[in-house]
Formats: structure tokens, sequence, C-alpha cells
């Protein structure tokens, strides 16, 4: 919904107000859009809006115009999605720090934004021994062969190689960097950068022309690991940024894997390091590994199931109808429902809650509707 998708867009400009706090915001109002014509006071009932946060809302939001920043924003940054839009990376959508703004470039596959085609991240150490490059390309290439996406960070080391590999062996490969879409780091990769993207894709939260920053990339890791159903841990030493990707992997609920190493390899302390607290060591066998990253449930489509007789009967009335054919028996978001129906959000949100107490509806955590 364009409306909603200019909100999002106008909320990340307002100093304070990170991923965490726009997904309380959209849960405590409904939309952004009513929040963004939310009194103070009504704001202030929303956890972490103190008094200092609300000051600097109250004042940047009087000088923002959400729909006249939406058509200025997009000549300088064409391609963006944010979570009020259906092609969002739904992965991503699921963990409690989504980028309310994603920039995107090279060639998108929806199926992999939807779930439906698996996603798996390698990540490593920017200085790895010849046996870390040389398992990264081995179990690069049989993801590839896989149809396995591929996603790193396209820095030096492992992500480069683990890019390369995919790459070579026909694959897709996506790249989430700590910079603008449009900027190349490090430099020596830009042969990379332009390969990726004529058949891959290059993802950042930042907007165009972002230079590089040493508190981009941490930041830049969780979305490393939001993005798939499980993260690869090649070579890295104990301060990695790796291992910060493994974290994140662990608190979305990410299965996480480790290559193991020999006790006295300083690349491979990290990795140790994993495995002691639970990680599955890559072993061998690559078959295995397949066997288990294809075991990973992955998202179904999106689609309506067929109306039962009996909800036919109940001749529900036309707006009530009409949300009905969109609910699924899987979990939908509440912007998806506004969009699919073309309806106001409010119009939504009291007929969900009249199919809620007919039981018809029930409502998930995160303003999400299921069928019952």
């Amino acid at each position: 919904m364009v409306e909603e998708r200019a909100y999002w867009l106008a909320w990340s400009q307002i100093s304070g107000i990170g991923p965490v706090l726009m997904q309380r915001l959209q849960q405590h109002f409904g939309t952004l859009a009513a929040a963004w014509k939310a009194h103070r006071a009504e704001l202030g009932e929303v956890e972490g809006f103190g008094l200092q946060t609300l000051e600097k809302v109250v004042k940047e939001r009087s000088r923002l115009h959400p729909e006249q920043l939406l058509i200025e924003h997009q000549e300088e940054n064409p391609h963006f999605w944010t979570p009020a839009d259906v092609d969002y990376p739904r992965l991503l959508l699921e963990t409690p720090s989504a980028p309310p703004v994603l920039y995107y470039r090279g060639e998108v596959d929806l199926s992999e934004n939807l779930g439906q085609k698996p996603l798996v991240s390698i990540v490593g150490t920017r200085k790895p021994t010849e046996y870390g490059i040389r398992w990264t390309r081995q179990i690069s290439t049989a993801l590839a062969k896989n149809n396995f996406t591929v996603v790193s960070g396209m820095a030096e080391g492992i992500d480069t190689e683990c890019h390369l590999a995919t790459m070579k062996a026909g694959g897709r490969t996506i790249a989430v960097l700590g910079t603008g879409v449009d900027v190349i780091y490090p430099q020596k990769n830009r042969d990379l950068y332009k390969q990726i993207l004529t058949s891959g894709l290059v993802l950042s939260e930042y907007t165009a022309k972002t230079p590089p920053d040493r508190t981009h990339f941490p930041r830049r890791n969780r979305i490393i690991a939001g993005l798939t159903r499980a993260v690869l841990v090649m070579e890295a030493p104990i301060k990695s940024g790796a291992l910060i990707t493994a974290q994140y992997a662990n608190e979305f609920g990410r299965d996480v894997y480790a290559l193991p190493g020999r006790l006295d390899d300083q690349p491979s302390q990290g990795c140790l390091k994993l495995l002691y607290h639970g990680a599955t060591p890559i072993l061998r066998e690559l078959d295995e590994l397949l066997k288990m990253l294809g075991a990973i449930p992955q998202l179904d489509v999106i689609e309506a199931l067929p109306i039962p007789q009996e909800l036919v009967q109940l001749q529900l009335p036309p707006e009530l109808q009409q949300v009905m054919e969109t609910i699924s028996s899987e979990s939908l978001p509440f912007d998806f429902i506004i969009q699919q129906t073309g309806m106001n959000a409010g119009s939504v949100s009291s007929a969900l809650l009249q199919l809620e107490l007919m039981g018809l509806v029930s409502q998930l955590p995160g303003m999400r509707y299921q069928r019952c």
C-alpha cells in the first residue's frame, strides 16, 4: 500500500526511531500512518518512547511530509522494499529488527522473497587458510547445484570465495552490504560486484551513496542471518564478524553450522567455540549437509483456501466476505490483508474483530491473522 509505504520511510528518517520501535508502533496503532497522526500522549503509551524520544518525534514529524518524502526519496533510491510491500523478504520480516527500508539492486527472484526457494548464508574470516577456501568453494558449488541461493556479505576472504564459487557453478547469490547498494567495498571486489548484479542481488539498509563505516558491518550481519534458514560459518577467529552473524542466527531461531578445524589453528577458534555451544558440524560427506539443509521447512505460497460451504451459507456481509477471502490457513500480516483487500485500515481492523468473534479468524502475535 503506497500510503503505508511512505510512512515506513518517514518514520525511518526520525533519529532514535529504529526497527524495533517501528514494529512496536505498528502493533500499537495498527498502521504507521495512524501512528504518524497520533498525539504525543498516545505515542507515550508505546514502550520505549521516553521524553527525549517524544520530543524528537514531535519536532521532526512537523517538518516531514511522508507522501512528498517518498517521491523525492525514489529519485535517488528507485528500488527498495518496506514491510508494507508484499515483496519484502518474508523470512527477514519474522525477525524483531527487520530493516524498515531495504534497498536492492540486481535481479530479483520473488521465490526467494516469498520463502519458496531455500537460502543459506555462508560467512567467515577475511583471511582464510587454503583449507577454509577449499571447503567454502566445495560447499558453495554443491549448494548452487542443488538450487540453494547463497547469501554473504561481499567482504574479502570467505565471502568473496562463496560468491564466486556459487556463480561459477551457475547458482544465484545475494550480497548484503554495509554501504549503499551503489557503493562497492572493498574496491578490489568491483568485478565481483558487477557479476553479482547480472545474475543475483545486492541488498542494504543504507541509502544510495552511503560510504563504508565500521558500525555498519555488524548491523548488516543481522540481515544476512535473517534472510536465511541456516548460517554456515567456514573459518572464524574468536573476534569475528562471522560470530556476530551466528549470534543473530541463534536469536532468530536459525540453524548454525560450523566447519571443524585444528585446535591450534587461529582461524578455526571461533568455529570450535560455536561447535562447543551446540552448532552442527560440517562433515566431509556433503550429501548429509544437503540433506539436513533440505529438511529445513520453507514457507508456503500465500494463497487463500477455498471458502468452505458452511461459510458461504453464513452469507457474510460484503466487507467481511472480502476480508475472509483474503485470509489463508497461514498467518498473514495486517498490512498484507489491507493491501490485498484494497480497504482502509479501520475497515479491515473492524472486519477482523468481527470475524474473530465469530470464530472464523484468529489473531497471532505481531498483528498476524489466520483462518481457523
